[in-house]
């Protein structure tokens, strides 16, 4: 008795569902710091005709990823033979959700969870432009601008009592700003 039904050899629907690929995205860095990448082998270069370089790095990735609408594996080859390798994921679309077409009835919860939020905006410079911005007391992550610039907004009612001053971490640039929060 045969259970298998029998071998195609020609493609069908379920093909389709086979694995995807992400694209392979290489850095080499040489010793002045200067940027070489390709994409699946392909050279990738500059729009400006210039250098890529470290101070680059976030365009150069924004600029391979369609300002993070593809993934890809990024593999960076340091010229002292270190390999850092990591995928940047896409970003995810923020969708608006639909007001409710009938209203909740209020509660005294919900007309407690209407406060206004005290913030406080923490802004400081030197880092890689689109680099990950580490908030301490870890409160909160944001990106940093094509400029290299960080900004926050922090509920100041999330902080402990006593909290004034709060840190910024530059994840590839280690860029450490302490601001006094007013």
């Amino acid at each position: 008795m045969n259970l298998t039904g029998p071998r195609r050899s020609t493609p069908n629907e379920d093909d389709a569902t086979a694995p995807v690929e992400l694209p392979h995205v290489l850095v080499t860095v040489a010793a002045d710091g200067t940027l070489t990448a390709t994409v699946d082998g392909t050279p990738f270069a500059s729009p400006d005709a210039g250098d890529w370089t470290r101070a680059t790095f976030g365009p150069l990735m924004d600029a391979i990823t369609n300002d993070r609408t593809i993934a890809v594996r990024v593999e960076v080859r340091e010229n002292d033979g270190s390999v850092f390798t990591d995928i940047l994921r896409t970003r995810k679309p923020r969708r608006a959700v639909a007001p409710s077409e009938t209203p909740a009835p209020e509660t005294r919860r919900s007309r407690h969870a209407r406060r206004v939020p005290r913030l406080a905006e923490v802004t400081a410079g030197g880092f890689v432009p689109g680099e990950d911005v580490a908030v301490a007391m870890i409160v909160s992550y944001t990106d940093a601008t094509g400029t290299g610039e960080a900004r926050v907004l922090i509920d100041l009612d999330d902080l402990p009592d006593g909290t004034h001053e709060v840190i910024l971490f530059g994840r590839i640039s280690c860029t450490l700003a302490v601001r006094r929060l007013t």
